[in-house]
This record gives structure tokens, C-alpha cells and sequence, in this order.
């Protein structure tokens, strides 16, 4: 259960990315509580448990073999990214992204920086350093020789597709940038979240495929970052730190290609079946077998389905009583300030006119909306009607 927990942490963080700077605390409780306590579980209860009708280790598995994921590439990475998404489009961009404050969109989408490179480098090797807890230990024992070569396996292949995912954001941002630019330019975030995507593609495979088609997962799951993450900005859809195209995009790329590359020696070692392999692999023997990969895909398409069924309402219903969303003014000011009583950096450039507003809105106790909402908009109809006033009433 304590595994499960961990799990369930990291689930629920990865949607917190996506939304940050314009989600309510009040949000951010309910959708953690329902996404950690139903969704997330009964997910990995159709992976995981013995009677799961995904699950490999149910006594009649699916088509005679059931889905291979170790360490949760479709369990925790894709229902996060997918959630994630969902949210995404129902909370809307934040403000300044895609459109101005009249609501035009602008010919190009407005960068948002972060305020940090050094901590999201700091960040990305805390992660790195943690799947190694992850993956190795998504065999749960080490009792016996199987159990250790099965997690010292899923160790190098962890390693070998981080970094291959690194790698392949970085130079191939840089030639596609060269291309448009002429300027050679190494981007650094992308070279972040390709390797944190090169992780998460690992998770599923990476006890049951061998180092050098973890390298070539890896670099696939690079690609897969820049492409998700371009497809993004041109919908218009709002991810603060691209944890979409990571964990949504790599973890569906690391369910697929387990029904690519799984070898049959080390899908033996790790879950004591052989019959039904990686598809090239099934293509060496000369058969053509789809039956792992069509389960890969069939795990893909029921995790979609599930989350958008579920998730996808109980969003919907929070932004429709207003539990969703903070304040426009409130996010222009910066949650540090509005909500959480001052900047997290004292150098930051909140502009000293809309702090006044803010506080002047929040002096009116009389006409200020208390409600869950936050919006104020009884403050807000009083000021507007104040405007509206002829000059020669208030003479």
C-alpha cells in the first residue's frame, strides 16, 4: 500500500504543474482527493491486482497474456497526463498566454519564463534520482536471482533512456531552431523534459526490453516532448510546465512500445511468460503476433476512455460553481501575493497599481462576494454601476 501511496503523490502533482498559477486551493483538494481515492485506483486495479482484466497476473489474463507495465508508464504517468489535459482545456490558458485582456489572441503565443533554471534543474535530477526507487523497485522483491536481474535491468534502462531523451530533445530542438533562426541555441527546458519523458517512456518497459532498445525508446520519447508540446501551444491549450506532452505523450509512448520491444528472455525473468512478446520480436519468429501490442493498445484507449468519462464531468462540474478558477486580478497580481501573503522572491515585479486595486477590492467587506468562488462579484457590480452613474448625479 505504501508503494501505492508514492504513486498516488506522484499522480496528483502532475496535474498541480499543469494548472499552476490560476488554480484554487479549493480545486486543487478536490481533484486530488476523487483523482487519488476512484480514479487513479481503479486503474491500477485493471493493471495490477490479480483480478484485474488487464492484469498479466490474473488467473485468465486478457487474450492469454494481459498488459505488461512494471512500474506504471499507463497507470500513474498517462491517467496524470491525461487529467491534466482535461483540465487543461476546461480551466482555459492563463492570462496573457494566447489572448489579451480583450480577449484577441495574438499572432504569436507570449512566453510565461520560469523564474528558476537552476531549481528546474535541481528538480529534474530530484525525479531522476527518485524512479530509480520507481523502476527497480516496481519488481517489489529482490528474493531471489530473477527479482535482482529484473531490477538491476530496469536500473540501466532507466538510466540509458533519461538521458537518450535528453538527448534527443536537445539537439533536435536545436536543428529544428537552427532551421528557422540560423542561430545555434541549446534550450535547456527542453532538454529537461526530454529527459524526464525519456523517464517516464521507460517506467512500463524497462524490465522487460533490452539497454539498446532502451535507447531507442528513449530518443522516440524525446521527439514525442517536442511534438506534444508544439501541438499544445497551436490548440491553445495552457500547460505551465509541459507536464502534458511528458507524461501524457511518454507514457503513452512507453505502453506502446513494451508491445514493441519486449523480449522474450527478460519478459520471462521478470513475469515468468514468454508466449506473447514484442511485436518485432514476434516478427523474428516469424509469426506476426499482435496479441501483446493489440493489449498495449487496448490498455492505451481504456485509460483515455476512463478519464475523460469520469474526470472529464467532475471538472466540468467545479468550474461550473466557480471552484475552479482564481480571480483575473488575483492571477495578474500572482497567487504568492493574493493568496499565499507575499512573493516567493522579493526581487519579483508585481506592478504596484494592480496591489492597490487588489486591496482596495478587499477593503470593501460590504459588497464583496464571500462565497467559494472568490470572484467578488457583488464588488465587482458595484463598481461597474458606479461608472455607469451621469456626472450630473453624483453633482
Amino acid at each position: 500500500w505504501f508503494f501505492q501511496f508514492a504513486f498516488c503523490c506522484a499522480l496528483s502533482s502532475i496535474v498541480a504543474g499543469t494548472v499552476a498559477e490560476r488554480c484554487k486551493m479549493t480545486a486543487y483538494l478536490f481533484y486530488s482527493t476523487f483523482l487519488a481515492g476512484f480514479v487513479y485506483p481503479v486503474v491500477a486495479h485493471s493493471f495490477w491486482s490479480v483480478n484485474g482484466w488487464l492484469s498479466n497476473t490474473n488467473t485468465n489474463p486478457l487474450f492469454g497474456s494481459g498488459v505488461v507495465d512494471l512500474a506504471g508508464s499507463g497507470p500513474v504517468h498517462m491517467t496524470g497526463g491525461m487529467v491534466a489535459l482535461v483540465m487543461a482545456v476546461i480551466l482555459g490558458p492563463r492570462i496573457g498566454r494566447f489572448y489579451d485582456h480583450d480577449g484577441n489572441a495574438y499572432d504569436e503565443p507570449r512566453d510565461i519564463a520560469g523564474h528558476s533554471v537552476a531549481l528546474q534543474f535541481l528538480g529534474t535530477f530530484c525525479l531522476w534520482f527518485g524512479w530509480y526507487g520507481f523502476n527497480p523497485g516496481g519488481t517489489l522483491f529482490i528474493s531471489s536471482a530473477n527479482f535482482g536481474d529484473a531490477a538491476s535491468l530496469a536500473a540501466v534502462n532507466t538510466s540509458i533512456g533519461a538521458s537518450a531523451g535528453a538527448l534527443s530533445a536537445l539537439f533536435t530542438h536545436t536543428i529544428i531552431d537552427e532551421r528557422k533562426t540560423g542561430v545555434v541555441t541549446y534550450d535547456l527546458t527542453s532538454t529537461m523534459n526530454g529527459c524526464l519523458t525519456g523517464l517516464v517512456a521507460i517506467t512500463a518497459p524497462c524490465a522487460t526490453v533490452e539497454p539498446w532498445a532502451a535507447f531507442v525508446i528513449g530518443i522516440v520519447a524525446g521527439w514525442v516532448y517536442l511534438a506534444g508540446s508544439f501541438l499544445l501551444v497551436r490548440l491553445k491549450i495552457d500547460d505551465a510546465v509541459d507536464a502534458i506532452p511528458v507524461h501524457f505523450g511518454g507514457g503513452m509512448w512507453g505502453v506502446l512500445s513494451t508491445g514493441l520491444f519486449t523480449a522474450p528472455g527478460r519478459l520471462e525473468t521478470a513475469f515468468g511468460m514468454s508466449e506473447h512478446v514484442g511485436w518485432f520480436y514476434e516478427w523474428g519468429r516469424g509469426s506476426g503476433n499482435f496479441t501483446l501490442m493489440g493489449i498495449q493498445i487496448i490498455a492505451v484507449l481504456w485509460i483515455i476512455g476512463w478519464v475523460l468519462v469520469i474526470m472529464g464531468p467532475y471538472i466540468y462540474l467545479l468550474n461550473y460553481f466557480d471552484m475552479l478558477r482564481i480571480d483575473p486580478l488575483e492571477e495578474e497580481v500572482g497567487m504568492d501575493i493574493s493568496r499565499h501573503k507575499g512573493p516567493a522572491y522579493e526581487i519579483e515585479n508585481v506592478s504596484t497599481e494592480k496591489q492597490e486595486q487588489l486591496s482596495e477590492r478587499r477593503s470593501q467587506y460590504g459588497g464583496m462576494d464571500r462565497s467559494l468562488s472568490g470572484r467578488f462579484k457583488a464588488s465587482a457590480k458595484a463598481s461597474k454601476k458606479e461608472e455607469s452613474k451621469p456626472a450630473n448625479e453624483d453633482a
